[in-house]
């Protein structure tokens, strides 16, 4: 039976830390609350973090790192974000954007000036701000897509290379919508974002990240692709189901997307660290660390750009009904008074859920280390909880 003793412990904190916002280490164990989760939703693990007012205020990481395996997941272990990454990639531009470098409306020509004259004509006026929120015209990720990224491996060059050598072969192919009129998620939309970035900037998508976002923040657990290490289980392994049991997937080319698509989801960080990034946003990165940009940037990429309608084949990890911005969206929930910003992210064998309530200043994480539609709903339904916990 589930007991309400973790409730009065995150209101009474919440209180606590209004009054006093110098209890940073006055943090509450999760544990309990997320231990039936594990059960209930048939997850190997699961992880999540509240952020008050910039201070992490209860967190708790449960279960193991490989499904029938007895290696208990700690809050220092690195999951994997998916496509909350997008957010990172979205805040590099703005910071480019301020520099003078680029701007909202630059567009596909003219940060690829070489590769101009190959492109369909209309793939050419695409901007920047098309590209973050999805609504660029081009489709979402199908079969030329996944044709390329095989193709890449044939290609010779660092990541920045093959990034450029995917713009090139993609952005021949004709819009299917209007540039501006339709909403259509897309990878392919930010690995061309992470190429303009590294054009202007003479360093790969994963130098900036580190560079301007891990270091900053001091995200020690933050890197790239698999969130363990070959060879070893020294993080929670990203699963599937197989013939109806977890099936675990070592560090290798089947344990995360390909490194190419990096700006569109291959970051992995702890459950801590993710929440110290989410607790920035949430206050419009008006905390440490101080002046990456303006509060107003934030606020940008945090604003609606476009509708998301219901679509059937929405997978876990993908936006849900609302409303988009540029790499985080806006969406409706029954357990909070008013819209939130939400992101998700998967790469098919884990999930990663972010939430702000930017009025009150709160923040939640939440990741499990396994992909699917019982996982989406564990997390969904574990946000709502923790939600309420704070009232």
């Amino acid at each position: 039976m589930k007991t309400t003793r973790c409730y009065v412990p995150a209101c009474l904190l919440l209180i606590f830390v209004f009054l006093n916002p110098q209890i940073a280490n006055s943090q509450i164990s999760l544990d309990s609350t997320l231990e039936p989760y594990l059960s209930e939703y048939d997850l190997p693990a699961i992880a999540a973090a509240v952020v008050v007012r910039g201070q992490i205020v209860s967190y708790g990481a449960v279960g193991t790192r490989k499904a029938d395996s007895d290696i208990p997941v700690t809050v220092n272990d690195r999951f994997h974000l998916g496509s909350d990454t997008k957010a990172m990639t979205a805040l590099l531009v703005a910071m480019t954007v301020e520099e003078g470098k680029v701007n909202w409306n630059s567009t596909i020509e003219e940060m690829f000036p070489k590769l101009a004259d190959k492109m369909d004509p209309q793939v050419r006026k695409v901007t920047l701000k098309q590209l973050l929120s999805h609504t660029s015209g081009m489709p979402a990720d199908n079969q030329d897509f996944m044709n390329l990224l095989k193709e890449s491996f044939d290609q010779e060059g660092n990541l920045d290379d093959l990034r450029y050598w995917m713009v090139d072969e993609w952005c021949k192919r004709p819009l299917v919508t209007k540039s501006g009129t339709k909403f259509a998620y897309s990878n392919m939309g930010y690995t061309i974002i992470g190429s303009m970035l590294e054009r202007v900037s003479g360093k790969t998508w994963e130098e900036l990240v580190t560079e301007r976002i891990f270091e900053p923040f001091g995200l020690e657990t933050a890197g790239f692709g698999c969130q363990s290490t070959p060879g070893k289980i020294d993080a929670p392994l990203g699963h599937s189901i197989k013939d109806g049991k977890a099936k675990g997937y070592l560090a290798g080319p089947n344990g995360d997307s390909p490194p190419l698509v990096g700006p569109a989801g291959t970051v992995h960080m702890s459950v801590l660290d993710f929440a110290q990034w989410a607790g920035w946003n949430a206050a419009n990165g008006m905390r440490p660390p101080c002046c990456l940009v303006k509060p107003e940037n934030v606020a940008k990429l945090h604003t609606p750009v476009f509708t998301v309608a219901q679509r059937k084949d929405a997978k876990p990890g993908t936006p849900p009904p609302g409303k988009y911005a540029m790499g985080w969206g806006e969406v409706e929930v029954e357990w909070a008074p008013y819209p939130v910003i939400y992101h998700g992210g998967s790469n098919g064998l884990n999930l990663a859920h972010a939430w702000l309530d930017k009025k009150r200043d709160i923040a939640i994480v939440t990741l499990t280390n396994i992909g699917g539609k019982k996982a989406d709903e564990a997390l969904r339904k574990l946000a709502g909880e923790l939600y309420k916990s704070l009232e």
